[in-house]
């Protein structure tokens, strides 16, 4: 355990619903947006609090949530929920999986992705301070649809919450809601949970009835509002998880632009929250830096580019290019309209041009794939120059193979290097060669056979024809030339 774990703060992460309302296979917490998982948020959020424990209670396609936790948050324990439904169900099953836990229990939603740490600390400090048996978060929405409502006495003070499908009129006019998050004594909600019923409209055991409960039992219940109405979002269906990814994006692209990248239009910039931008990049619209990409300090991307899980090189450009687990080296220029697959290395200064395909290649320094080019499982050294329309066949169906191709090499268009070959240092080929075997060092290859014109053939093959006129009278208008040229020799 870390010398500066909480080890009077236990999480518990609710992530058992089925989330119907999203019409989807996929279960609700294992949406995506800037990268991550909505429970992806959530976890690495708690994680930031340092607690004793977290707890994730599952339910729907538990196999697979449980599998995305274990991945994201290795010391995670996962807890079942039994057919009885409700949140305050699943925080009852939680708790029984740490009997001897006595200190805070911070409750968090599975799909309420924008929580930030700072946040929750200043919380858990209020809690602290106060001494009350339960605090929650709450945030004042203009439109508080789909959310339960704080219900406040004539004094201010928190009296209960009630669930939207259980509200009045007077209740459901409330534009005070809970944003689900609650950090409980954890003696005092051991002891009112076993008193939380499902007699509502939904047959459910709320968690929210505790806070009544404790009202009753005269404990006190305390409230913090968000400054930021945005950290409650939750996501219950397509609309609400765009909405979050567009609030996520603000966030995250306004970071970056605080220190110091230039992102000409954040409307169309979506930056994920693992990316990292040095300062002095400039990002052009229509652009995408999405998983771990890391962007070194003046670079440019964009427009009309997608980089993921891509490194890119101090001053590199990359225009309108789609690239995937790719290395840019420093001073490199990609595209446009360039297409980098998984394993593609370019060095620094080098060049991949105008409707260029590279998978599992690596480009040397200062070396060009200008442009209409296939390189696939393919080593190019340095200073090296592959004409227009360079193809390296690659795979016989059965088997891909490498081809090799040195320093300083330069190649003329239209080249097919038949792997496996190898091609070496300062050679030379052939506009139009399909090179099958190795070029020696310094070589010039050529494969190309002697061009041999047949006279009058479109004339003969072709008669009536268009051509065949057009090549009739340049023919008569050639020997006409050529003998008056003779005359006045």
């Amino acid at each position: 355990m870390s010398d500066n774990t909480d080890t009077s703060l236990a999480v518990v992460v609710l992530a058992a619903g089925q989330g119907t309302r999203m019409k989807s296979a996929l279960p609700k917490v294992l949406h995506r947006i800037g990268g991550r998982s909505l429970i992806g948020h959530v976890l690495h959020t708690a994680s930031g609090l340092r607690p004793q424990e977290v707890l994730v209670v599952v339910r729907h396609e538990r196999d697979l949530v449980t599998t995305a936790v274990a991945e994201i948050a290795p010391g995670a324990r996962v807890v079942d929920q039994d057919e009885i439904p409700g949140t305050g169900r699943a925080v009852q099953v939680a708790l029984a999986a740490v009997p001897d836990f006595a200190g805070d229990v911070l409750v968090l939603s599975g799909d309420v992705p924008l929580l930030e740490a700072e946040t929750l600390r200043a919380l858990i400090a209020s809690h602290r301070s106060t001494g009350a048996a339960v605090t929650l978060l709450s945030a004042h929405l203009t439109d508080a649809t789909g959310y339960g409502r704080v219900i406040r006495d004539a004094d201010g003070g928190v009296r209960r919450i009630v669930e939207e499908k259980d509200a009045t009129p007077d209740e459901a006019a409330v534009t005070e809601i809970n944003a689900g998050v609650y950090v409980f004594q954890a003696a005092a909600l051991r002891t009112q949970l076993a008193h939380v019923s499902t007699a509502n409209a939904q047959g459910e055991m709320y968690l929210t009835d505790v806070i009544g409960l404790l009202r009753g039992d005269d404990l006190p219940v305390s409230a913090t509002t968000a400054a930021d109405a945005a950290v409650a979002l939750g996501v219950n269906d397509r609309a609400q998880l765009a909405e979050a990814a567009r609030l996520l994006n603000q966030r995250v692209v306004r970071r970056w632009q605080l220190e110091g990248a230039t992102i000409l239009d954040p409307a169309t910039t979506w930056i994920d929250v693992d990316a990292t931008l040095a300062p002095d990049v400039t990002v052009l619209p229509g652009t995408f830096i999405l998983r771990a990409t890391a962007v070194a300090e003046g670079a440019t991307l964009g427009p009309d580019t997608s980089l993921v899980d891509c490194e890119v090189g101090a001053g590199a450009t990359v225009t309108r290019t789609d690239a995937t687990l790719a290395v840019i080296g420093a001073g490199a220029t990609v595209g446009p309209f360039a297409y980098l697959r998984p394993g593609t290395y370019l060095g620094d200064k080098g060049k991949i041009g105008t409707f260029v395909e590279t998978k599992n290649s690596t480009i040397g320094e200062r070396s060009k794939v200008p442009h209409l080019s296939y390189i696939g499982d393919t080593t190019i050294g340095s200073g090296v120059n592959l004409g227009a329309g360079a193809i390296t066949a690659n795979y016989d169906d059965i088997t891909k193979h490498r081809t090799e191709i040195g320093d300083e090499v330069h190649t003329g268009s239209h080249n097919v290097f038949v792997a496996p070959v190898r091609i070496g240092e300062g050679a030379k080929t052939g506009a139009g060669a399909v090179i099958r075997k190795d070029v020696p060092a310094g070589a010039l290859a050529l494969s190309v056979a002697p061009q041999r014109n047949v006279e009058g053939w479109v004339e003969n093959n072709r008669p009536g024809t268009a051509a065949a006129d057009v090549a009739a009278r340049a023919r008569s208008a050639q020997k006409a030339d050529d003998g008056s040229q003779g005359q006045d020799g």
